[in-house]
């Protein structure tokens, strides 16, 4: 909701300064508390006399937590900052919104609650020169000139409570940026962000959206991050929620996102790094359906995807890469999901899917080389979390050392099907109606 004028006017921005210095505090509290725990956890178990799995187990974990600490740390400094710089920035900002008003006021201009301007030099004037004024033959042309003056105001005033909502959003993105954990967006556990940005020009800019001036609309996103340790457990299934093992490594992880169009034409694509070890497991049975599902890998991967679609029509093709060695067994029956397959594969692996999108009914195959140990069966109907669209395929392949695998995928896009649906229905009314009047014009 953007501000108003009367918001500007009478917002106190003094406790930002205050709930800054606490955000101070808070990080320096955390680097202290990273420091003990390093100190008294990490090194004092570490001693030697404690070794086994257990040890290797916990110092996994205590890495986490000591990472996190870390991360908390550069996240309340960031905010701390940031509050700082809203403060002067919001503070500047509002005082020329003040200082226009005065200066308008000064020159016999009322504005009112909303910020409008009307000029009241008028009805200071005695009873007998307001008479002798609007008697004089200039009177119309004065109150006319009064009354653009006044819009001028007006207009100068609300340009002013703009400038300071834009920076109020600025700061809105920048603080909620500094507390999401970036590596979040990815699908790595959630925790505090390691990578926050404290300067405000930088972490409030916008969302970088381009549009051309040939009719095509573009816009793209790069995320960067890493390195990142992670590991949790939920001691599920109960109260309705599985049981989850997650631990990860990552060294890093870099996707980028990008599209162009104009009128029915879009063109976009996406690309996808990673490199590090994951290992995952989850099990359970609520009113959701059952799931047992384990994988581990570790090594490199690339992804690169690229679509192009003309209404309801569309291509899509996309590469795959991976160097190293993975696992994974799983068996899911839920509302959204039912697959069973498995994999390991230790080595190289290459793999190029095409396929073609008509009213949100696609249908594609995949062809992969492997040049390593493995093997890998999989089938299932599963639906994406993020897009809503349902995906209906199987893979099966094995390579004593060289060879690859196959397999088919079918995809149903509910969202663009009701399109194409409402576009048939649409045409057969028309169909229908040019037919009635044909008829008509023979009677």
């Amino acid at each position: 909701m953007a501000l108003r004028y009367q918001d500007v006017m009478t917002t106190d921005l003094s406790p930002l300064l205050d709930v800054s210095e606490a955000w101070q505090k808070m990080g320096k509290r955390f680097g202290e508390l990273k420091g003990d725990y390093e100190k008294n956890v990490q090194r004092a178990l570490a001693n030697g006399k404690w070794q086994g799995e257990a040890f290797a187990a916990h110092q996994d974990s205590s890495a986490a937590t000591a990472s996190e600490y870390a991360a908390a740390q550069k996240e309340a400094l960031a905010v701390a900052g940031l509050l700082r710089q809203a403060h002067t920035e919001l503070t500047g900002l509002q005082k020329a919104v003040k200082d226009l008003v005065t200066e308008a006021e000064a020159q016999d201009f009322k504005v009112d609650s909303s910020g409008k301007a009307t000029y009241v030099g008028f009805d200071k004037l005695s009873a007998q020169d307001q008479f002798a004024l609007q008697h004089d033959p200039d009177y119309p042309t004065l109150l006319t000139r009064a009354r653009e003056v006044a819009r001028e105001w007006t207009d100068a005033i609300a340009k002013a409570v703009r400038t300071v909502d834009e920076a109020d959003q600025g700061v809105k993105r920048a603080l909620t940026r500094a507390a999401t954990d970036p590596s979040a967006a990815v699908g790595a556990l959630s925790g505090f962000n390691s990578h926050a940005e404290g300067d405000l020009k930088k972490a409030g800019a916008p969302d970088v959206v381009a549009t051309k001036t040939d009719g095509w609309k573009t816009e793209g996103k790069v995320t960067v991050t890493g390195p990142k340790l992670g590991f949790s457990v939920n001691d599920g299934p109960k109260s309705g929620k599985e049981g989850s093992v997650k631990a990860y490594a990552d060294l890093f992880h870099i996707t980028a996102q990008g599209s162009a169009s104009n009128g029915p034409v879009k063109l976009s694509g996406s690309a996808d790094v990673y490199g590090g070890v994951r290992a995952t497991a989850n099990y359970g049975f609520n009113e959701k359906g059952a799931v047992a599902k384990a994988e581990m890998s570790e090594g490199l991967r690339a992804m690169a995807e690229g679509r192009a679609e003309y209404g309801q029509v569309g291509y899509y093709g996309r590469a795959e890469g991976f160097s190293g060695t993975e696992a994974s067994i799983n068996a899911k029956a839920t509302k959204e999901e039912f697959t069973v397959g498995s994999k390991y594969f230790y080595g190289k692996k290459g793999s190029i899917t095409g396929g073609f999108e008509a009213a949100g009914i696609g249908i594609g195959a995949t062809a992969e080389g492997w040049e390593g140990p493995g093997e890998e069966a999989w089938w299932g109907l599963k639906k994406d979390k993020e897009t809503g669209v349902w995906k209906l395929g199987g893979k099966a392949g094995a390579s004593p050392r060289i060879g690859g695998a196959v397999g088919l995928e079918i995809t149903v896009d509910p969202h663009k099907l009701g399109e194409a649906a409402d576009e048939v229905a649409d045409a057969v009314g028309d169909a229908a109606h040019s037919v009635k009047n044909t008829v008509r014009s023979w009677l």
